[in-house]
């Protein structure tokens, strides 16, 4: 089991490496909450993978780690926020007083 943990704790911290290397903007959030987030992620998801799959299937239970670190980090990412894309509104353009209503007198 400790070899296990050691090689969720090694997926999880490749997974926030590779995420912040291959795509900076896209976590605003500070480099703490990214490598943190992958690497609980990796450590919950291997950990139940090792218990549902009962052992028996080292390499699934890596996968699943694996996973499941890459798929909470991706929760993280804010594209919308990233350098040279503009924010997309829904709502029309604000005009003035579109939003008073017109009262009978």
């Amino acid at each position: 089991m400790l070899v296990e943990s050691l090689a969720f704790v090694l997926i999880g911290l490749v997974t926030g490496l590779t995420a912040l290397l291959a795509l900076p903007a896209y976590f605003p959030a500070g480099r703490a909450l990214t490598m943190g987030t992958a690497l609980v992620a990796a450590l919950l998801g291997g950990v139940t993978a090792r218990f549902a799959l009962d052992g028996r299937y080292p390499a699934a239970t890596l996968a699943v780690s694996a996973l499941c670190s890459a798929l909470l980090t991706s929760v993280l990412a804010r594209p919308d926020l990233a350098a040279g894309r503009a924010p997309a509104h829904r709502h029309r353009p604000h005009r003035p007083g579109a939003h008073r209503r017109h009262r009978p007198a």
